[in-house]
């Protein structure tokens, strides 16, 4: 081999090599004891329309995050106004982007002042006003500062979100931010897709309240308890018949302690009234704030809230240390480790709306499959006829370059771990046709070449020569509209703008390297004097 294409050669045969390795996992049920280590293990997953299963379409409601974040900015500053024995009336969020404080004096005021521009720079302070005796200080969050809480709200979401599914075990699931606020969820082979919305759904906002005894709550309304005490309702089901009954409840509604300091939660069953409850451990500074807010109240009620709800309000009979408790409520197995999963990864920042709900069966996923599969097997078959009949021996040339296509597309999305959707099986069988158009290019070219007097070898470099820019410019222009469908396109848009730019950049290779050194190494070791063309 002197002609230069040795390498050319070598480099086709290492890519087949790869790609036959990165389609193993795919290919086979069970990889053996021995395929480890370096060895690739991902494999081409099957999309919802293959597989079956749930897709959802979810809006996280991001202004509820800003508001979350003026409520925890209220506590700190009630928190550091006491501790600096600076006196106030109230202080609390006012709107949907303002906390507001009542003082009793403009020189507190001013102090606060100095206080909130070196703790919350990016807070606007507006002018004191005089009111009825007190003085009213407001704090503003700026635009800005609010679309950069709202950013960090979605994607904190989507990694709780993700969190979630992996801990309720959903086998390669797809989770992703989609513009600007919505996050688009796949969950393929889902056997109980309720469950799952419920436990993806579920704002986990666990906390630790007082329960206000000195106001009867059997007869308590919203508007007739203080204005520092919210009422909340604990739900109980009998056991035997099943039955909802709902217990009023007044509690302080700030929080003593949150979930945000828990380290872990664990499912448990008590040996004495065999009924499940979640363990739960706090980390070291809520192990100490627990150890504080228990002895300072031995003897009082405290509620235990998740997301509006009490869960249980049991008796503080004495300090607890060590950072541990227990959720304990009438609810099942099942209902225990839901708990149990959503607040080991955390509480989603906002509440999450679900905006689409999808369920694709499996047996109409295997149905596309098979009429997928019969799709690409018809195209390839009419291809490779016309081609061996149209333009001969060559044309059995271009039907090996389709072939080597094929095989280095599923190898590339093999070791990508790619998602193969219906549309992306469309475009695969859009590539067939791809891949012989730009033989039909060189060899019309090539013709033309031969017509001219030249000899095979110089017809073959003209044709491949010649028709370089014409198949760069189609499939730039094809790759440049893959790249916008992947960027704005959804989940089975995506499958098909992922498939047609692997095939795009596979296929300049192949239609380009694959099929010259084919040509090339004939023509050197077989002199003829016409091609069969």
């Amino acid at each position: 081999m002197t002609k230069g294409y040795t390498w050319r050669i070598s480099l086709i045969a290492v890519f087949i090599i790869a790609s036959c390795i990165y389609m193993v996992p795919t290919l086979a049920s069970q990889l053996p004891s021995w395929w480890s280590g370096v060895l690739p293990k991902d494999k081409i997953h099957l999309g919802l329309d293959l597989q079956g299963g749930t897709h959802l379409v979810m809006e996280v409601e991001t202004q509820k995050a800003v508001e979350g974040s003026l409520d925890l900015i209220a506590t700190d500053l009630e928190d550091s106004l006491n501790s600096q024995k600076l006196r106030f009336k109230s202080i609390g969020k006012l709107g949907s982007d303002k906390v507001q404080m009542v003082l009793y004096d403009r020189a507190t005021a001013d102090n606060v002042q100095k206080m909130v521009k070196k703790k919350y720079p990016d807070l606007e302070i507006l002018p004191a006003m005089d009111q009825g005796g007190f003085v009213n200080l407001q704090l503003r969050i700026n635009e800005k500062e609010a679309q950069v809480r709202k950013d960090r709200a979605v994607a904190q979401a989507l990694e709780t979100i993700r969190n979630r599914i992996d801990q309720f075990g959903v086998s390669e699931p797809v989770i992703q931010r989609e513009g600007v606020d919505h996050i688009v969820v796949q969950l393929p082979g889902i056997k109980d897709p309720k469950r799952a919305i419920d436990l993806i759904g579920k704002t986990a906002r666990l906390e630790f309240k007082l329960v206000d005894e000195n106001v009867n709550a059997a007869t308590a309304t919203p508007t007739s308890i203080p204005e520092d005490d919210e009422l909340l309702f604990e739900k109980k089901a009998d056991a035997t018949t099943g039955a909802v009954s709902e217990t009023p409840i007044v509690v302080k509604k700030k929080a003593m302690i949150t979930g945000d300091l828990l380290t872990d939660a664990q499912i448990r069953i008590d040996s004495q009234y065999n009924q499940p409850y979640v363990a739960i451990e706090f980390n070291s500074t809520g192990a100490r704030l627990f150890d504080q807010v228990t002895a300072a109240n031995v003897g009082k009620r405290f509620a235990i809230v998740l997301d509006s709800n009490v869960y249980s309000a049991p008796v503080i009979r004495e300090r607890i240390s060590g950072g541990s408790a227990q959720i304990s409520g009438s609810f099942t197995e099942k209902e225990a480790a839901d708990l149990a999963i959503v607040l080991r990864a955390g509480s989603l920042p906002a509440p999450v709306k679900i905006l689409q709900n999808v369920t694709v069966g499996p047996s109409l996923g295997q149905d596309s499959i098979r009429k997928g599969l019969m799709a690409g097997l018809a195209g390839v078959a009419l291809v490779v006829v016309f081609m061996g009949i149209y333009y001969k021996a060559a044309g059995m040339v271009a039907n090996f370059g389709m072939v080597l296509n094929l095989v280095y597309l599923m190898g590339a999305l093999a070791a990508l771990g790619a998602t193969l959707t219906l549309p992306g099986i469309a475009a695969i069988v859009l590539l067939v046709g791809m891949s012989v158009d730009s033989n039909v290019l060189i060899f019309e070219r090539i013709r033309e070449e031969l017509k001219l007097g030249k000899t095979p070898h110089a017809a073959l470099d003209a044709g491949y020569d010649k028709a370089f820019l014409t198949i760069m410019d189609s499939h730039v222009t094809t790759l440049i509209t893959a790249a916008v469908l992947f960027q704005f396109g959804t989940g089975p848009v995506k499958g098909f703008a992922v498939s047609l730019s692997l095939g795009v950049i596979i296929n300049l290779f192949t239609s380009l390297v694959g099929t010259k050194v084919i040509f090339d190494a004939f023509l050197d070791r077989v002199h003829v004097k016409r091609l069969s063309i």
